[in-house]
């Protein structure tokens, strides 16, 4: 029997303001950054398992210091009652009547919680051999259900419901798999539409976009109408009619705005708008999706658990689910979201606009695909081209599409190098 012997977190912050990479209409120079934890053990495989939070940079410390909070509620324990049910130990977490009065599962805590268990599957992957797509997707039906935390959830998905869709999925899993170890996954890329970069750098990085295979792009709007449809004319000039382009305003407006805002952009055909407005205004979402039919709303890097993606679902308020690998309470949670995005018939389009975003949240669209929807088709898991080469594995993109990772682990690990040169505020043990 193994223990967790040491909780380390660091303070990771990339200086990404100083090129506007990841700059859209709120957030103006963003620092890519990581609250980041390793859960090291005395087993003698010598594994240890990495998870953090995505912020932008200013209060990254704090994210630090809730990350550190949650994984020393297991220091100590046996690494194998943790890792063998691994539905009772994110419950264990979200029921905790401590952290749940600093949410309730909302916010920086929240977050931190995904932290911690998203480096539990991560040691549990690695202890597997298997890449975390791959362990997800070798589960039962019944251990999948088992993973999920259904309160809150049952006027909208029952275990027996979920059940049903794990095992309306078992035929054909071994073929889903081999179809992503040859081909991989969909994607589209956010590189050229930064809100900060000139037009002829995105016309450029559209260009390259096309030529390297992606099908669709992204541009950020929301700052000035006149900028938008400038730009967004540009793009559709440069990659032509076939390629989709989609928009995000990243919650800038108002409900009314945003109508009259995305109307005026409709003649660029667009793929989907997305965040356009405040991520908990629910009703709003639902206004402004019945008013610029047939665009297509998406959201969810936002959205803090699975009761608003519920509601979202509920209300018929979006056309594009965005799960994100770091915004929520980890895998677990993701799962449930998976349930309901199959049970309303939404696809789900993943974010991944941030520093480790893409080797995280690729292996949950991946086990989608195999053991929940079945079907990539209209899906794509959003790609920008910065930092890879910080994790130990790095996403690898060929034709357009996400090659699948074969590499045991969450893909949650950055490299020691990257750990040091970036640290902000150092390690603690």
């Amino acid at each position: 029997m193994s223990h967790i012997t040491a909780v380390e977190t660091a303070d990771i912050r990339f200086p990404t303001s100083r090129s506007l990479d990841g700059s859209d209409a709120m957030n103006l120079d963003p620092d890519y950054s990581a609250a980041y934890l390793r859960l090291a053990t005395d087993a003698d495989d010598g594994l240890a398992g990495d998870g953090f939070v995505f912020t932008i940079g200013r209060g990254n410390n704090i994210a630090t210091e809730a990350v550190q909070t949650v994984a020393e509620m297991i220091r100590g324990e046996s690494v194998e009652s943790l890792l063998d049910d691994m539905g009772a130990t994110y419950r264990r977490f979200v029921y905790d009547s401590h952290l749940r009065w600093l949410g309730p599962e909302k916010g920086v805590v929240h977050m931190a919680i995904g932290a911690v268990v998203n480096a539990l599957w991560d040691l549990k992957a690695k202890r597997a051999g298997l890449p975390l797509w791959q362990l997800l997707s070798s589960l039962s039906p019944t251990e999948l259900v088992g993973l999920v935390d259904f309160r809150y959830l049952s006027d909208a998905l029952t275990p027996d419901e979920a059940l049903e869709i794990f095992e309306k999925a078992l035929p054909g899993r071994r073929e889903r798999v081999n179809h992503l170890l040859d081909t991989g996954y969909p994607a589209y890329t956010t590189t050229p539409g930064w809100l900060g970069y000139s037009d002829e750098k995105m016309v450029r990085l559209s260009q390259e976009a096309v030529a390297a295979g992606f099908t669709q792009i992204k541009l950020k709007v929301g700052d000035s109408l006149a900028d938008d449809i400038r730009r967004l004319k540009l793009a559709r000039e440069t990659v032509g009619a076939e390629i989709k382009i989609a928009v995000d305003a990243n919650q800038r407006w108002d409900v009314p705005e945003a109508i009259e805002w995305i109307r005026a952009l409709q003649p660029y055909d667009l793929a989907w708008v997305e965040e356009p407005t405040s991520p908990d205004d629910l009703l709003g979402h639902q206004t402004i999706r019945e008013a610029i039919a047939p665009v297509p709303v998406a959201t969810g890097e936002h959205i803090a658990n699975r009761v608003m993606f519920k509601q979202l679902l509920q209300l018929g308020a979006i056309d594009v689910m965005q799960i994100d690998a770091a915004r929520v309470a980890g895998v677990n949670e993701n799962i449930a979201n998976l349930l309901l995005a199959a049970k309303f018939g939404v696809r789900v389009c993943p974010h991944a606009g941030g520093v480790g975003l893409c080797e995280a949240v690729q292996h949950l669209s991946m086990f989608d695909y195999v053991a929940v929807s079945q079907t990539t088709d209209d899906r794509v898991i959003e790609y920008v081209d910065h930092l890879h080469e910080h994790f130990a594995d790095p996403v690898r993109i060929a034709d357009g599409n996400y090659l699948a990772p074969t590499f045991p682990g969450a893909g949650t690990e950055m490299t020691l190098e990257a750990q040091h040169q970036f640290r902000f505020g150092g390690l603690s043990a």
